[in-house]
This record gives structure tokens, sequence and C-alpha cells, in this order.
């Protein structure tokens, strides 16, 4: 419980960096902001025809009671619902992070600076974010689908599945949000993988909150720069780092 524990912390000083920082939750709410405006037509879409999708899912409840085609079509909407949120959760962040690739560097690199000497290490490519991103993509609509099928199931599918999505969804987030921050230690993805699976717990207290935020529309614009910034306090635990912010003299301010 005590990595959940600094998790947490380490989430909440990344909050407190973002949002005292007019700089930093520029540099971070931009790239959101675009792609915020896509998945909200994206969402309205969704919910105009959810009733329709719910339908053509439901064909074989056509001949059941008033009552039990309604239960079906509840489990139903919810499964969809619990598969398209971790989707579009992890394709939303992947989307704005390789819309803004070149913004979150800098945003982890200000706040590696602003806690330590920021790492020589190589810069992370818009070319390896567009592939990390499109992994993440893939990987999430992997675990959507078993998610999708789980949710059929009475009581499980609604109470266990969206936990099980937050939790996969925390994990993946984590794992492309410390990406910048690990690649300039000379972490592959491979290896970040590894890192960041030695102490899930660490890892969920920051990418589950990311996660649950960005699943309420427009917040997602705050909560990946708060992530990101959260994430590369991680980073720097997960490599014995120093997290708390101690500016040396004449080190540039963050704001």
């Amino acid at each position: 419980m005590s990595d959940l524990l600094l998790g947490l912390r380490l989430y909440a000083r990344g909050a407190g960096m973002v949002l005292r920082s007019p700089r930093l939750l520029r540099l971070g709410a931009l790239p959101a902001v675009v792609t915020a405006l896509l998945y909200t037509v994206a969402i309205v879409v969704l919910a105009r025809y959810l009733g329709d999708l719910v339908g053509l899912l439901t064909p074989f409840a056509a001949a059941w009671s008033p009552a039990a085609r309604e239960v079906a079509e509840v489990v139903v909407g919810i499964a969809l619902l619990a598969a398209v949120a971790l989707v579009g959760v992890l394709t939303f962040v992947a989307v704005t992070l390789a819309i803004g690739g070149p913004f979150y560097e800098r945003l982890s690199e200000i706040v590696d600076d602003s806690v330590g000497a920021v790492p020589t290490g190589p810069r992370r490519s818009w070319v390896a974010s567009t592939r990390d991103g499109l992994l993440l993509v893939g990987l999430s609509v992997l675990v959507a689908i078993p998610l999708f099928v789980a949710g059929f199931l009475p009581v499980v599918g609604q109470t266990v599945v969206p936990v099980v999505a937050a939790l996969v969804g925390g994990r993946l987030l984590v794992l492309e949000l410390t990406a910048p921050a690990l690649e300039r230690r000379g972490l592959g993805f491979g290896s970040r993988r590894r890192v960041v699976r030695s102490r899930r717990l660490l890892g969920w207290a920051v990418g589950v909150p990311t996660y649950l935020l960005c699943l309420i529309p427009l917040v997602g614009i705050v909560a990946v720069p708060i992530g990101a910034a959260a994430a590369t306090l991680v980073a720097r635990e997960l490599q014995g780092e120093p997290t708390s912010p101690v500016p040396a003299r004449g080190e540039p301010s963050p704001h």
C-alpha cells in the first residue's frame, strides 16, 4: 500500500505543478483541446445512435418479455459503454500525445528540471511517439474485446468489468505517459514495460485517476498534462531519483 499512497502523492504533486504553472498548462492543454474537439463530435454521435447499436446487438432478446428484453439491453449497453470508454480514453491520450509529442516532451523536461538534473539521453521523436500511440490503441482494442464479452455476464459485467477496464486502462496510460522521461534515461519499450510492471500500485495510482478523469468530457484537456507531469515524477521514482522539487539557485522556474 505504500506505493499506492506514494503514487497518489506524486499525482497530487504533478497536479499542483501543472495547475500552478500557466506555462505547463498551456503546453499540455493545447494538443488536448484539438483532440477533445474531435472526440466531442464522436461522443455526440455515439450518444445519438447508442440505442440503435444496442438494438443491433440484442436480436436474441426480440421474443423475450418486455422486462427481460429491457434487462438484456441494459446489460449490453453497459458492456458496450465500458468497451468504448476503454478504447476511447486510451485513443484520446494516444492521439493527444501523437499530436502534441514535442509539447509533452518539453513538459516532461520542465518537470524533470524542477526536481533535479535532466538526463542527457535521446529525445523522444514524433515517429516514436506515434508508433507507441498506435501500439497503445492496438492493445486497448485487444483488451476491450474480452471485456465487452464479459460485460454480458449478469452482475459481473456491470461491476467487475468497469473496474478491470480502469485498471488495465490506467496501466497502459502510465506506460505511455512515462515514456518521454524513461526514454531520456535510455529505456526502450520493453525495458519501460518491465520497470513499470515492477511497481504496479505506483503506476496505477497515477494511471487510474488519469483514466477516470478522461472519461469526463473536456476534463481530459487538463487530465492529460497532469498525468504527464505526475508520470515524469513516477519515472524518477522508478529510477531511484528524487521526486521532491528542490530548485537549485539559478535554475529556471517552470512558471
